[in-house]
């Protein structure tokens, strides 16, 4: 039986990939696909990004691929990297992907060293909509970080999209217990294997925050065992001081040390505190920020 069921007409029509798409470029390579650039017959010009998946290399894992595009056939977002299509073959399994091409967030941030704060939070705005939506659509992503937020392309202001959703849940019962995610990266509640849910998006979207500002990760220790319990006590702090004067620089550290609260992701949040929350306190703190700034040009 196909991975992807598809109806006798959808098969027929679809052919072969080859059909759809002109294959160029290697982009990349992994443990058992590649991702190719491709070009649409139908659409010249229109580039997409094909993942090429080995059936065979695949044994065991096809649970999880079919969750993963189950996901990615619900979330249709600007800040989400789309899934346009699949094709099931006899040896391969094709999914036909957004192309994206500015290169992950992580590298950026190895590039700059840290972000300032009106920078970091157009960023995460961008990030925390797209949560919200996923959330709205009850869908967990279970493993952000900088590694899974991809540029749509080279440009400086380019917007941000997530990726990856490998590890992504739909949400049926409202929590969940598997633990799983990047080290550094988990909630506490997670590491504590008790029942979670869309919060702990939220609390990795803070840890990524954090990073953004400071060029550090708030937990980190070279022992997961060490680490773990760091992220379990909620220990950190800003070491660096806060740049600029105005009150704006000073509440959005407070914003992120405020998400980073490990009472939050235990206790209220879980039932109050989401995407949209967040959304708004930046939206006042921006409209914050530019009311001191003109205030400030007024009395010169």
């Amino acid at each position: 039986m196909p991975l992807f069921r598809k109806d006798k007409k959808e098969s027929e029509e679809q052919l072969n990939i080859r059909d759809h798409y002109e294959f160029k470029d290697v982009l990349g390579t992994g443990a058992f696909s590649k991702v190719f650039l491709a070009e649409q017959i139908s659409e010249p010009g229109f580039l997409v990004a094909i993942k090429c998946i080995d059936k065979k290399a695949l044994k065991g894992k096809e649970e999880s691929l079919e969750n993963e595009i189950k996901v990615l056939r619900k979330l249709r977002h600007t800040n989400i990297v789309q899934l346009y299509d699949t094709f099931d073959e006899k040896q391969y399994l094709y999914l036909v992907m957004e192309l994206v091409t500015g290169g992950e967030l992580f590298d950026r941030i190895v590039a700059k060293g840290s972000f300032t704060e009106r920078d970091a939070s157009i960023l995460m705005r961008q990030v925390l909509e797209a949560a919200a939506f996923m959330h709205e659509n009850g869908v967990v992503h279970r493993d952000l970080k900088p590694e899974n937020l991809l540029y749509y392309d080279q440009t400086e202001d380019s917007k941000i999209m997530i990726s990856d959703f490998g590890l992504s849940k739909i949400e049926e019962s409202g929590v969940m217990a598997t633990a799983c995610g990047t080290p550094g990266y988990v909630a506490p509640e997670v590491l504590q294997q008790k029942p979670y849910g869309k919060a702990v998006d939220i609390w990795s979207i803070g840890v990524i925050t954090y990073i953004l500002l400071c060029g550090y990760p708030p937990f980190y220790d070279e022992n997961d065992a060490n680490l773990f319990a760091q992220i379990i006590r909620g220990e950190y702090e800003f070491d660096s001081p806060i740049s600029g004067d105005t009150a704006g620089t000073k509440d959005i550290h407070c914003l992120v040390a405020s998400h980073l609260k490990i009472s939050l992701a235990k206790r209220n949040w879980k039932k109050a505190f989401n995407a949209t929350t967040v959304i708004r306190q930046l939206q006042m703190l921006r409209l914050s920020s530019i009311s001191q700034g003109t205030s400030t040009s007024a009395s010169k």
